[in-house]
């Protein structure tokens, strides 16, 4: 005889669904699409906590699988010309507002993570000044940034001259 399926308590929205019948024992999400992403973010970091998995993108074994990727697919990046690329001015789009739930995620140690915190143009400023779009390259650029500003702002040795006191940048100069 086959047993009723009961009602659950998503684990997100709290409120009761019915879990599919084929996966009565695992299912602890609604089907609603913010559950499902809360779904796939635990899962996710579910995966990552895992030991074997800590270092699945990092690694010069994987920095150098993205750049021979990218040495394959020279222009992947860059945005394809738009059909009006003449005209003088893009017409108006109208931008709807939308309530976003902020969850911050600083914990994962994938090689994009440091990446995804950062506004884009920040992230475009530093490929431009480097001249290097692997996330590898600006992560280390960042953080040496990041540096140089803890230094300005919290050492008291920087006003009298201090260790970066040159005028000399130590990013690259090639430019793209």
């Amino acid at each position: 005889m086959i047993r009723p399926v009961r009602k659950r308590k998503c684990k997100h929205c709290k409120e009761l669904f019915l879990p599919d019948p084929r996966n009565v024992k695992r299912q602890k999400h609604c089907s609603k699409p913010l559950c499902q992403k809360a779904s796939k973010a635990e899962s996710q970091r579910r995966w990552l906590e895992k030991p074997e998995n800590q270092d699945y993108f990092r690694g010069p074994d994987q920095v150098e699988r993205v750049r021979i990727w990218r040495a394959a697919h020279p222009e992947y990046w860059r945005s394809k010309k738009s059909l009006n690329a003449d005209a003088l001015q893009d017409g108006l789009r109208e931008n709807k507002k939308q309530n976003q739930l902020v969850e911050p995620q600083l914990t994962s140690s994938a090689l994009q993570d440091p990446l995804n915190v950062q506004p884009t143009v920040i992230i475009g400023l530093i490929a431009h000044l480097t001249g290097s779009a692997l996330q590898d390259d600006i992560a280390t650029s960042l953080k040496r940034m990041q540096q140089l500003g803890n230094d300005i702002l919290f050492n008291p040795n920087y006003a009298k001259g201090g260790q970066h006191a040159s005028k000399t940048s130590y990013l690259s100069t090639a430019h793209p």
